[in-house]
């Protein structure tokens, strides 16, 4: 079912935008994360095969952005981000947390639900965590009130493609308690969108962040019996269009409770779409790459920004912007307290509310692989380092499993590194060389300028030499002054 329509005046909120807030509005925030999504997944964003009206009325209603990132393409990496408002190193959190990890979110970071539930907000977080196991790490220790979910990423089960034998049952929480184990997996979008609807029914009636970090469609994907087999278009359209309607019943419930109109929803993705599971991974075309690389079909991804009378509608934006700006643009409207731990995200509230004129606050942005920066993006000009890659091996995967499946060696599964990441899930390792890209001639990366423009060269690297020595970098054996710590159970 679509929700219920705004009215006109909303749609035509453009000409009349108020880009700034009054000093006691405080909007409840939605925000709906979906896990490996492609870039081109949605109707919105140019898919031909899935259907997502849901998601395209939310972005026909609100604003577009077509160049949102996340700081790392991989799961707690991408979450630490968007949690501190910092670069991952920065928070020393890299690459996917799982079952055995000993370390998380470090309990001195000041993380958004922190800073939402010291301004009076309930808070709620149902679906995937990822930024720590133990209980030092759980969601309500870092300023959630509720939480229903899975501490990490659904292939750390008995469906994992290659490691199942050595996985335990995957649990279920409900606040700090284990409610079940390795539940049916078809059933996540329904149960995780019960809870986030009645999340908003039962606190309709003060300032709330409901936090939906989606379990789907990573792999293993799964779509319920309702939308399995639905689409033409195979099992990973299906779980995509349950997906759509899951966000097509919050905002249902949003207007429904009479708060639309005081609720800020954004829709990302926490990275770009697992190529090398072929049929059962996204697109991020016409973009390069996907998961795992710092190339745009890694880290570019799409947003959505819906806010009837302050987000304008039907506008489409492609200034450069990041999941590390949620944070700050949102403390700076609650005028909430100065944080004392630096960050790197910025008030980006001219774009978010369509300010004429208005460009991205960033002078540039990198993008790290683990610990090695690969990249770093300033205007239309993105500059690739050398370092290695990986990239889908030979014919893609089919199915649930990898590319290249039937030629792997069980023993040589269990490797750790980049090698290990390409021979778990069906990658080879190639290398990239120092290149410059066009981003805006060129989104697929595909033409190096570099020779062509040496200026722009020396200047991309004398930029990123500021954030070798603030962030660190392997590459260069360059050691981060502004690191700090990541979190360690006892």
């Amino acid at each position: 079912m679509f929700y219920r329509p705004l009215f006109l005046a909303t749609l035509l909120s453009f000409a009349c935008l108020q880009p700034s807030l009054s000093a006691a509005e405080k909007p409840n925030v939605i925000l709906i994360l979906a896990d490996d999504l492609g870039y081109a997944d949605l109707g919105c964003f140019g898919s031909k095969t899935i259907r997502t009206p849901h998601l395209d009325r939310l972005a026909a209603e609100g604003t577009k952005f077509t160049s949102f990132y996340v700081t790392q393409a991989v799961c707690s990496a991408s979450r630490a981000a968007l949690m501190t408002g910092s670069y991952p190193n920065r928070v020393s959190m890299q690459g996917a947390l799982n079952h055995t990890s000993k370390e998380g979110i470090h309990p001195d970071e000041y993380l958004l639900p922190e800073m939402l539930n010291d301004q009076g907000y309930a808070t709620g977080i149902f679906g995937k965590w990822h930024l720590g196991t133990a209980g030092l790490f759980h969601p309500l220790k870092h300023g959630f009130d509720e939480f229903w979910g899975i501490p990490y990423s659904n292939d750390n089960s008995k469906f994992h493609p290659s490691l199942a034998a050595e996985m335990p049952p995957l649990p279920v929480y409900e606040d700090a308690k284990v409610i079940e184990t390795d539940p049916d997996q078809s059933q996540f979008t329904r149960r995780i969108t019960e809870k986030a609807v009645s999340f908003i029914r039962r606190h309709a009636d003060k300032p709330f962040f409901l936090y939906v970090p989606h379990v789907m469609p990573h792999v293993p994907i799964f779509a319920s019996e309702r939308f399995k087999g639905k689409s033409p278009h195979g099992l990973y359209a299906d779980v995509v269009e349950e997906l759509d309607w899951s966000v097509g019943l919050i905002m249902a419930a949003i207007q429904q409770a009479g708060i639309a109109e005081k609720t800020l929803v954004l829709f990302f993705s926490d990275n770009g779409p697992f190529l090398s599971y072929g049929n059962h991974a996204g697109s991020a075309a016409p973009l390069r790459e996907g998961k795992l690389t710092s190339y745009e079909g890694g880290v570019r991804v799409p947003f959505i920004a819906h806010w009837p009378s302050k987000v304008p509608a039907g506008k489409v934006c492609d200034q450069a912007l990041t999941e590390m700006d949620i944070l700050p643009t949102i403390r700076t409207w609650l005028k909430a307290k100065q944080l004392t731990l630096k960050t790197d995200g910025k008030d980006v509230s001219d774009l978010w509310f369509g300010k004429e004129g208005a460009k991205s606050p960033h002078e540039a942005l990198v993008f790290y692989g683990g610990s090695e920066l690969q990249a770093i993006r300033s205007g239309n000009w993105k500059l690739h380092f050398p370092h290695p890659y990986i990239t889908p091996d030979s014919a893609l995967g089919r199915d649930g499993k990898p590319s290249n499946w039937g030629n792997m060696k069980p023993a040589a599964i269990t490797q750790s590194g980049i090698e290990g990441i390409a021979t778990r899930h069906g990658y080879k390792v190639a290398q990239q060389g120092l290149a410059l890209y066009d981003l805006m001639a060129d989104p697929g990366e595909s033409k190096d300028l570099s020779a062509d423009h040496p200026e722009v060269v020396a200047e991309l690297k004398k930029l990123a030499e500021t954030y070798r020595r603030d962030l660190g970098d392997s590459l260069t054996h360059s050691v981060g002054e502004g690191v700090r710590p990541l979190g360690k159970a006892p």
